[in-house]
C-alpha cells in the first residue's frame, strides 16, 4: 500500500500566511475537512468528533462527562457533591469530579473541535461553527464548575471571550448569507451583552471596552447597519421633516395622514 503523501501534498501546495481548507468525500462517501499545513494536512470528519473516534461509546468524551455528571448527581454521591455548608471556605456546592486526566482528555478534544470550527469559518459553514463554538463553551462550564482542582478550573477560562465571540460572529454571518441584517445585528448585540456580563462577574468590567473580542464584534456591527432596511416609520418622517424645511407643506400633511395610519 502506498503510504507516501508527497504526491497529494504537491498537487495541494500550502500558502504561508493563508488558512487552506477544502472539503472532500472519504473513502465511506462521507465528507471530509482537510486543512493544509507547512508539513502536511489535517483531516477531520464534519460530524461528531473530528478524529471519529467515539469515547466509552458517547460521540465526545465530553458527552461521556455529561453523562457522568448527570449520573452522579442522580446518586447524591457525597464522595463528589461539596456542600454549601462545608466548613471549607472554598465549597461553592458544585460537584467537582474531574481529575487531572480527565480534563487532559478534555483539553484535547476540545483543540480538535477548535482546528475544525476555524475551518468551517473559511468554508462559510456558520452553522456548523455556532455548533463547535456552543459545545467548546460547554468545556469551559465543565471545567469551570466540576474540576477538582483549581488549576483546572481555571485553566481554559481565559478563551472563553474568543470561543464567546466566534459564536456570535458565526450566528450573524450565518444570518447575513441568509439576507437577514437585523437578526445578524441581534447576534451582535447578544454576543458584546454575553461579553460584558462575563467580565463583569469576574470582577473586570473595565476591561470590557479594551478587548478585542469586543472591537471585532463592533467593527463587523458598524458595517452592518448601513445595510439595514429603513422601516416605513422612519423613512416617513425623514421625507416629512425635509418637506417642512422645504415649506412643502401640502405634502408634509400628506405624510402626517400616512404616519397616522401607522399608528404614529
Amino acid at each position: 500500500m502506498e503510504r507516501d503523501i508527497s504526491k497529494l501534498l504537491e498537487e495541494w501546495p500550502f500558502v504561508p500566511g493563508q488558512i487552506s481548507v477544502r472539503l472532500i468525500e472519504g473513502q465511506d462517501h462521507e465528507p471530509r475537512i482537510q486543512v493544509r499545513l507547512d508539513l502536511g494536512f489535517l483531516q477531520m470528519k464534519i460530524d461528531g468528533r473530528p478524529d471519529g473516534q467515539r469515547p466509552h461509546d458517547c460521540d465526545s468524551y465530553l458527552e461521556y462527562q455529561e453523562n457522568r455528571l448527570q449520573q452522579i448527581a442522580q446518586s447524591g454521591d457525597p464522595d463528589f457533591t461539596l456542600s454549601e455548608s462545608n466548613d471549607d471556605e472554598d465549597s461553592d456546592g458544585e460537584i467537582r469530579f474531574l481529575d487531572a486526566e480527565d480534563c487532559r482528555q478534555l483539553r484535547e478534544e476540545a483543540q480538535q473541535y477548535y482546528h475544525r470550527y476555524i475551518a468551517l469559518l473559511v468554508l462559510e459553514d456558520f452553522e456548523s461553527v455556532a455548533r463547535d463554538t456552543s459545545r467548546n463553551l460547554r468545556v469551559l462550564d465543565m471545567f469551570r464548575d466540576h474540576a477538582i482542582d483549581e488549576d483546572d478550573q481555571l485553566a481554559m477560562e481565559g478563551h472563553r471571550p474568543y470561543v464567546m465571540m466566534m459564536r456570535a460572529r458565526a450566528l450573524a454571518s450565518h444570518a447575513v448569507k441568509h439576507e437577514e441584517n437585523k437578526a445578524a445585528i441581534n447576534a451582535i448585540d447578544d454576543g458584546l451583552e454575553s461579553l460584558r456580563l462575563y467580565y463583569q462577574s469576574a470582577g473586570q468590567e473595565e476591561l470590557f471596552d479594551e478587548a478585542g473580542e469586543v472591537e471585532m464584534l463592533r467593527e463587523m456591527r458598524d458595517g452592518l447597519v448601513p445595510k439595514l432596511p429603513v422601516s416605513q416609520k422612519a423613512e416617513l418622517r425623514q421625507r416629512l421633516e425635509a418637506a417642512i424645511v422645504s415649506e412643502n407643506f401640502e405634502l408634509a400633511a400628506i405624510l402626517r395622514d400616512e404616519l397616522r395610519m401607522l399608528g404614529n
